[in-house]
């Protein structure tokens, strides 16, 4: 059976996937076959059932949650620390300020969203926030990806980081993104691919320096630059990326809970999240 991977090209997904893209561990009978693609793209695709399994924004899941259950490994989560917003100069609000966002569904966006809901976004690919930035097309961007370890390299100030400011109003780690599975395939596929993505992961913090050389190809502006990669990996690929944890999911029910409440998820509370869950 033939099983689509979609996830972002990005250094920290191509560590936790280094086992499975090349190899390294058996894949019980499923063919799989990954695709590359930037994760709002990722979180569009999602909304119409596209691929087997893929990477999603833990703001796009209500969306999707009647379509695919989330995995309980392969979360990228930041404990203090997750997407920033940054600036050519000091902001004291952003309110009715033009915010650079990479996307709508982006968890980034839903964060921004409960920490300053009037701002005016300007929707852009995540790797052409620092150009709207020097442009002046926006007055301050969302950063994401290995740009929230190298957006000093471009002369931007850091506004907030909102994995920090989370942490610090519910004590609770931010969990931005994670893998989807097709609820469809039948809970024995299911079942293994959750055993998959365990082993590959397990893999590559087992293995790192393999891993963190594959990785390096996806590192974009972190390119050359070993212990910035190294560093960006760490942080979304951990113990809770083998498993959220307990408070992990908390966070996650309680992110999706707020972002309903406060009326920026259009739609209702998933009944079932993870994939474990289910008997």
């Amino acid at each position: 059976m033939r099983i689509r991977i979609a996830h972002s090209p990005d250094s920290d997904d191509a560590f936790m996937f280094y086992a499975l893209t090349k190899g390294k561990i058996q894949t019980n009978g499923l063919e799989v076959e990954h695709v590359l693609a930037d994760i709002e793209t990722l979180n569009q695709e999602a909304l119409k059932g596209t691929y087997e399994v893929s990477a999603l924004s833990f703001h796009a899941y209500p969306y999707v949650a009647n379509k695919y259950y989330v995995l309980p490994s392969g979360g990228s989560v930041g404990d203090g620390y997750g997407p920033i917003v940054v600036s050519k100069e000091g902001l004291k609000s952003l309110k009715g300020k033009r915010v650079g966002v990479p996307g709508r569904l982006t968890t980034a966006y839903l964060v921004l969203k409960l920490f300053e809901p009037d701002f005016e976004e300007f929707v852009l690919p995540f790797d052409k926030v620092f150009d709207a930035l020097e442009e002046g097309t926006v007055d301050a961007g969302l950063v994401i990806h290995e740009g929230q370890l190298c957006y000093q390299d471009r002369g931007f100030i850091k506004l907030v980081d909102l994995g920090e400011w989370w942490k610090e109003k519910t004590g609770l780690p931010l969990p931005l993104g994670c893998n989807v599975i097709r609820r469809d395939l039948g809970m024995e596929v299911i079942r293994k691919m959750e055993r998959l993505m365990r082993e590959s992961i397990r893999y590559a913090l087992e293995h790192a320096e393999e891993a963190l050389t594959f990785a390096r190809k996806y590192a974009r502006e972190l390119s050359g630059d070993l212990q910035r990669t190294e560093r960006f990996v760490s942080m979304y690929v951990n113990s809770r990326t083998l498993d959220y944890g307990e408070d992990g999911r908390q966070a996650v029910k309680l992110l999706l809970k707020m972002g309903i409440d406060r009326g920026i998820i259009k739609t209702t509370m998933p009944k079932t999240i993870f994939s474990d869950e289910v008997c």
